[in-house]
Order: C-alpha cells, then structure tokens, then sequence
C-alpha cells in the first residue's frame, strides 16, 4: 500500500539483460561450490569464450556482510554466500579501483535458483536486496534453475544455454569431484607433510587448462551444434580422459602414502551447500576432521545432477496416464470420450515417452561419463551410487516422492555406505532451520533404531557455534576412532603378520605405497587401512620368500573374500 492508501501488487523489477553483444568485456562471476569446482568452471565457461572470475570461498566476514545487508531470518547458505558476492564487488571498487558504474556494466553473477520447501527459492531476491542496500543496485544477477535452462529474461542472449555449456560445465563438475575425492583420501595417509596439495595444485592446473583449450574435436561440435551431434562427440572425446590419465601419472609418481596407519572414515551428507563448501560456511569441517586424524568421504556434485534427473523421470512416470480432458470442444460438444479423446491421449502418451527415453538417455550418458573419468584417474574413487538403490533403500523411511533440498538421498546415503561398509561415521551438514533436512532427521531417528550399530550425527551450521560443533563431532568421532583402531586389530591377527613385517614388505614395494594403489574391499572391514593389511599379507603369502619367513603363520589364515 502506497502513502496515498491505493494498493498496488508486487511487481518483479526489470532487470538490464546480459546480451550476447556484451560478452567479450563482461565478467561473468560465479562461486559457491569447492575450490576445485569453481576453478574448473571458470576455466570450461572461459574455454568457451567467456570472461569469467570465480568469487573467493565465503568466510565470517562474509556471513557477518550477508546478514547486514540482507532480511533476517534466511538460512546460513544465503548469507555466505551473498556476503560473499557483496565482498567481493567491494574489493573491485576499493581495491582495484573501479568505479560503481564499471562494476555495473562490467560484471554479471551467475546461480542457481529454484523453488520448493525450503529458503533456496529466495536466494535470488536476498541477492538483489543485498546488492541495492550495499549499493550495487542494478548489478545483474542470471539464475539458472536447477532443473534447466535460464531466466531469459536476465540471460538476455549472453549466455548460449545449450549442450555445449551445459557439457563444458558438467565436464569440469565430473572432475572436480574427482579430484576431491582422490586428494581427501591420499591426505591423511600422506608420508611428507603438504606434499599432497603441491600435487593438487598441479593435477588442477592441467585440469584448467584442458578446460580452456579443449580440443580438435570441439570445432565440429561449435560446426554443428546439434545436441545429439554434441553428446555423441562428448563420448568419443579422448581429451579429458588423457588429462586425468596424466593427473594419475603425477599423483603416482610423485606422492607417497602410509595406508598402514589406521584412520576412521567419515562420510560427508547433509544439505548441498552446507556439505559441499570448504569454508566457514560449515565450520571448516573437512580440515578440522582430519586434524583429528580421520579420513573424509567427500560427496560429489554428480550424484545431485543425478537426482535431480531421476526425481524428474519419477515425475513423468507418475504423471505418464493423466491427461487434462478440456470442458468442451471447440464447437461446444463435451469431449469426454470419442476419436478426439482417443487420439490426444495417444499424443500425450507419446510426449511422455519421448521425455522419459531422453531422461533415460541423460542419466546413462552421466554415469558413462562418470565412470569413464573415475577410471582414467585410476578407479579408486568411489562409482556413483545408484539412484534405483539410493531410492529402494531411502523409500521405506523417506518417501521418495517428497522432494525438496536432498529428498531421499541423506537418508538413502547413510544406509547405503553403512550397509556396504564404506564408513565408520555419517556426518550431515546442514544449514540452521533448513526444513527439509529437519524432516530427513525426523526419518533418521527410525533409521537409527532399524541400525543400532550405525555413528550418525546431524550438524546444524551457522557462522557462530563452531566450538559446540567441534564437541560434538569429537564425542561422536571418539566411538569411530575406536571401531577403527579394534579393525585394524582383528586384520593384523587376521593376516598373520605383526605391523612391523607388513611395514618391511611395503617398504621394499614402492608400488605399495601409491596413492591410488587398488586392492580389494573385504566384506565386513571399512578400513582402508584394515583393507590394505589384509591385501598386503595375501601379497606376502604368494611370495616365495616372505612365505618362507612366515612358517610360524597359524594354519595359514583367510582373509576374507572382497566385496
């Protein structure tokens, strides 16, 4: 209502769009994943042809900016990360020197949006109030929803959405996750302290620069862009395959692990930003777990790309008979049956059809492309979960139908990596008054009374409260810690040997002390220490001159078939 008493509605403001011509002087700004993420996705947006500037991981200062500046009430994501944002712009004026109005015609930002059960679908308007009350307005903000595609309406032709951005970005999400995989794994075991992140730099920096350059085989594709052409040219592209090839080679030959040093394996679930950042956002979480001498189990991006698809093809399959009958026909005769009836059924079954083999075609392809990564970088990475298992092992807590944040999948994981022994701790990260995560740890409770053995502990995230986090997750990584150290036990006297002669043979192996060394899974043992004493006595067993010192061995023990 206006000073004057009429009343008039709310009405989205109109925004300058991003037009194609702008393109080669405007900085297109992203941010908000991993380092390694946004890295990457600067490097595939820049590799074609974008200018582009990723904004820092967001910190306190940056939640304190957020929360100045934006509504109260908002979850923990928004303000980072529009803190962050807020930040950043500041730094550009006052530190490099531009001015209000460059930095307004210059720079764009670009994020995902959406809608549903939680304070996601508002990240968009707390972006723009921010930016107008720390003034910036006017500063233009793209939202690609989560689902596909961009609001054209502040895309304005500066973004090409079609396959060729959606493969770059997906390309560099795929080896992101792989490589935070592999570097979360080989830290704690790591022999020379540090060495793993001079490595890390180095595998990122090829990764980026493949990202930049692409290669002979993308000009066909920009020749004929074609989404069928593009996605068939992205599975026979050798291109990203031999750079991760290459990151094995380095990784390999140039770091050194102990895998006979026992570490409690915590597996990362929660809400997607809360358990994807590296920053304050979520207390520093992964660092501070392997101050505390534990291994984390990070989650890739892939797996809510999948989702998101499946959830999408579940819809369709649920909708596939129903079909809006009009009122009445044209000529004003009802239409509740007949040839017309008939035939716009056949049509809406059809549309169906094709929506869900186009689905099922987008899911194969990711996992195809997935896998084929995960194995250029040595297959010890572990494949993307099932979505069909995910959703069979989540239903019966959580039904797979109520969508919203993660759905099903932070019930689905936790049972999915306690049943296959991959974990001895789940640990879910998640934004303060996040409501569907709220409603997967009302589930949780009836999954840890069907689990008694199962360590699972929901974190709520703020910018403050990180003291009373860290005793939590002690307590609970205390009862890990001893799981861990009583199986890396039973394997020693499992395997016959004492440490100290399975240290000697590693020693005397150096392929033994690669990082992406692969050996078996034993059925029963989580450890990837446990794991590797029992793979290292089956070695020691079949060779002729341990086997000879190895006599006293009481009547030759199993170690277990792999999983």
């Amino acid at each position: 209502m206006s000073v004057d008493g009429t009343i008039s509605h709310f009405k989205r403001p109109v925004e300058r769009p991003f037009t194609r011509e702008e393109r080669d002087r405007v900085t297109v700004l992203l941010g908000g994943m991993t380092v390694a993420h946004d890295r990457l996705m600067r490097a595939g947006l820049q590799g074609l042809g974008y200018l582009a500037e990723r904004v820092p991981v967001p910190e306190k200062a940056d939640f304190q900016t957020g929360k100045e500046f934006g509504n109260n009430g908002q979850c923990n994501p928004t303000y980072f990360t529009v803190g962050a944002l807020v930040n950043h712009l500041v730094r550009l004026r006052d530190e490099r020197g531009l001015s209000t109005k460059q930095i307004l015609s210059d720079y764009v930002f670009v994020t995902a949006g959406s809608c549903g059960p939680c304070r996601f679908g508002m990240y968009e308007t707390e972006y723009r109030l921010a930016l107008r009350n720390a003034g910036f307005d006017g500063f233009r903000v793209i939202l690609f929803d989560q689902t596909g595609g961009s609001e054209q309406s502040t895309a304005g032709g500066g973004f090409e959405v079609g396959p060729g951005l959606f493969l770059a970005l997906l390309n560099a999400i795929f080896m992101g996750d792989l490589l935070n995989a592999v570097f979360f794994h080989s830290r704690p075991y790591e022999v020379e302290a540090g060495r793993t992140e001079w490595v890390r730099e180095k595998c990122l920096a090829l990764c980026e620069e493949a990202l930049r350059t692409g290669d002979a085989a993308d000009e066909g594709a920009r020749e004929n862009p074609g989404v069928l052409a593009r996605i068939i040219q992205q599975m026979r592209n050798p291109h990203y395959v031999k750079v991760l090839e290459r990151c094995r080679e380095i990784i390999d030959a140039e770091l050194e692990v102990d895998y006979t040093r026992p570490k409690p394996i915590v597996k990362i679930t929660g809400e997607f930003w809360a358990q994807t950042t590296e920053g304050d956002g979520n207390f520093r979480m992964f660092s501070f777990l392997e101050e505390e001498g534990a291994e984390v189990l990070v989650e890739p991006v892939a797996t809510w790309i999948d989702y998101t698809l499946h959830d999408l093809h579940l819809y369709l399959k649920d909708r596939r008979g129903v079909v809006e009958q009009p009122v009445q026909s044209v000529d004003g005769i009802p239409e509740n049956g007949g040839v017309r009836a008939l035939v716009r059924r056949v049509r809406h079954f059809s549309d169906h059809l094709k929506k869900e083999i186009a689905l099922g075609i987008g899911e194969r392809v990711l996992s195809r492309e997935y896998e084929r990564m995960r194995a250029a970088l040595g297959g010890t990475v572990h494949p993307l979960a099932n979505q069909l298992e995910l959703q069979r092992v989540g239903h019966p807590f959580y039904n797979a139908r109520a969508t919203g944040g993660e759905g099903y999948l932070e019930v689905a994981k936790n049972i999915y990596y306690y049943n296959r022994d991959l974990a001895h701790m789940t640990l879910s990260l998640k934004p303060f008054g996040c409501m569907p995560s709220t409603q997967s740890d009302g589930a949780q409770a009836a999954v840890v009374a069907n689990y008694p053995e199962m360590i699972y502990l929901p974190v709520e995230t703020s910018g403050e409260g990180d003291v009373n986090a860290y005793s939590r997750v002690q307590m609970a990584l205390g009862e890990a810690r001893v799981r861990c150290k009583e199986e890396f036990k039973a394997a020693l006297e499992r395997s016959g040997y004492r440490l100290e002669e399975v240290r000697a043979y590693v020693t005397g192996h150096p392929e033994l002390r690669r990082p992406l060394l692969s050996f078996p899974h034993v059925r029963g043992v989580v450890g990837r220490a446990a794991n590797f004493i029992l793979h290292v006595a089956s070695l020691m067993d079949r060779d002729p001159e341990w086997a000879a010192r190895s006599l006293h061995r009481p009547g030759g023990a199993q170690l277990g078939s792999p999983a």
